[in-house]
Formats: structure tokens, sequence, C-alpha cells
């Protein structure tokens, strides 16, 4: 079986890697050279040599049973498969996509129906988990697509994920994916505005998050990103561009399906007014500095 992975970032890195491990034949594409490296480094120290390194993302999919694809937009998305030297148009008939990346209906519906009419099967395959899942091939991956190739392509699925579920037909994926992570956003938000009303009413800032982890408040936000606030790192781990990117792919959902979400609407204000202002970047939970400033206190640890 050869598989061709494009987009090796945070994420798509450590998840070809864990390919790399698993022996397969894999052709690689990144626009960053040195992260194609890294995987393939990867994979010699595991035994694997048969690891290549595509020119174009057209070159990698290239006569592949599989490609994956971990983007950071549905723009990027489209251009990389519908583009020139795209890579819709260099897969085989019979190979299979599966997309990794969150994505939004109108462009799942654009590149399947492209990948459709050449013969390609489609899977979309959003998955979470943070980049500490996606080095130890513990990611939850929510697939779209008809179940008969979901069950052929699971074996290799698993090399990435612990959890892989198929949760209904084409879209369903990208559905899920985005209707969970926007919990992570909204509660970032949430858990900076009850740490500064502790704070400002006199309750220190690590005995204030003690409490909320301690209560009906807790969450894997406030035990995963409540220290990285008040470290004064914002948690390095993701983007705070990306984190907004997640935030208005929400809304664009939610115009799709016809729902009404005024807190996502709300909360993705203060993650474009934080990426206008501190740049595209920077920590994702930047976003709660503008809370900080606002009310002229830090939220930090005595």
């Amino acid at each position: 079986m050869r598989i061709a992975f494009i987009g090796l970032g945070n994420m798509g890195g450590p998840m070809a890697s864990n390919l790399a491990r698993g022996g397969y034949e894999l052709a690689l594409f990144d626009l960053d050279i040195n992260k194609v490296d890294t995987v393939r480094s990867t994979g010699a120290a595991a035994g694997n040599q048969a690891i290549t390194t595509a020119t174009t993302a057209a070159e990698a999919a290239s006569g592949a049973d599989i490609l994956f694809t971990s983007l950071p937009n549905p723009k990027i998305i489209e251009a990389v498969a519908l583009g020139e030297n795209g890579t819709v148009a260099a897969l085989p008939k019979g190979a299979l996509w599966i997309d990794l990346s969150t994505n939004n209906l109108e462009c799942e519906r654009r590149v399947r129906a492209a990948a459709e009419a050449r013969g390609v099967a489609f899977l979309d395959a959003p998955v979470s988990g943070g980049i500490e899942g996606a080095a130890a091939g513990t990611l939850m991956i929510m697939v779209g697509g008809d179940a008969q190739v979901f069950a052929r392509c699971k074996p290799v699925l698993d090399k990435i994920g612990n959890r892989v579920m198929h949760l209904g037909p084409h879209g369903a994926g990208y559905v899920a994916k985005i209707a969970q992570v926007v919990l992570c956003y909204l509660n970032s938000v949430a858990l900076s505005e009850a740490l500064m009303l502790g704070v400002k009413g006199g309750v220190p800032a690590d005995t204030m998050l003690g409490i909320i982890q301690g209560s009906t408040g807790a969450s894997y936000v406030a035990n995963r990103y409540g220290p990285a606030i008040l470290d004064g790192s914002y948690d390095p781990g993701f983007a705070l561009g990306l984190a907004h990117k997640d935030m208005a792919l929400t809304l664009e959902l939610a115009g799709s399906v016809g729902a009404t979400l005024p807190m996502c609407e709300q909360v993705e204000g203060v993650y474009k007014k934080a990426v206008d202002k501190y740049g595209f970047g920077q920590n994702h939970l930047m976003a709660v500095k503008l809370l900080e400033e606002q009310n002229g206190t830090f939220l930090r640890s005595t």
C-alpha cells in the first residue's frame, strides 16, 4: 500500500510519523522541507526506508492508494485538491482520499464531487486530541462517508488514533469536529472571565483556578489551559489564528444547518479581535489577554 501525506504541521507531522513507524510506504509533501525531513528521520529510525519526498502535492498523490491531507483551512484544502497541479487530478482511479483537516460543508461538497468524478473515494476524517494525542497515536478520528470504504481503511486509521468512529454520511465528521471543538474556545473565554471575577474580588489566581478545577466548573480546559494562563505562556500548542478559523467555521456551519448560536458569535468576535491585535501566529490563549488588558489585571500565580 502506498500512502501520500500532504501537510506535516503540528498535527500532520506526528500523524505521518506514526504511519512511518508502522512501516507504510510514504510519499510526503509540505512547503517546509524541514518538516518532511523530521518524518523521514522518524521512519528511518524505525527501519522504514520506503519514504520519499515529493516536490509538489500532485507528485505525492500520483500513484497513491491512499492520500491523507492535514491542512489549515478550506481555501487551502480546495487549492491543493483542485488547483493547478492539484491532487485530485493526480490520484489514480480507485484511490481513496482521507481529509484529516477541519473543513466546512460547502468545500466538502465541491472537493468530494471532483474526487468522485475522477473515481476517487473520499472520507472526511477530522481529528481531536491535540499535539499530544497526535504524537502518541491516541487521537479521536471522526469519519463521515461510505461505511464500506471506512471499514477498508480503518486499520490504517488505527495507526494514528485509538478512537476511530464512523459517524454517518459525508460531512458528518466535519460537523462533529466543529461542534465539539467550539467548546474549547467558549470554555477558554468563560474560564478567563471566572478567574478575572475572582481575582478582582480578592482571591489569588492560583487559588481561584484550584477552586474551579474542583467544582462544577471543572473541565479539560481548566485543567489543561488554566496553568498556561497563569504562567503567562498562553499555551504554544496551537495558533491563535487557527483558533479563530475554527470559530469562523462554526458560524459557517451554523448558517448551513440553520442554527442560531449567540455565544459562538460573541466568542468568534473575541478571537477575531485578538488576531487583529496580536497576530495570527500568536499562542491561542492570547485571546485571554484581551480581557486582562480590559481589566488592567493579569491573571498570574502568586
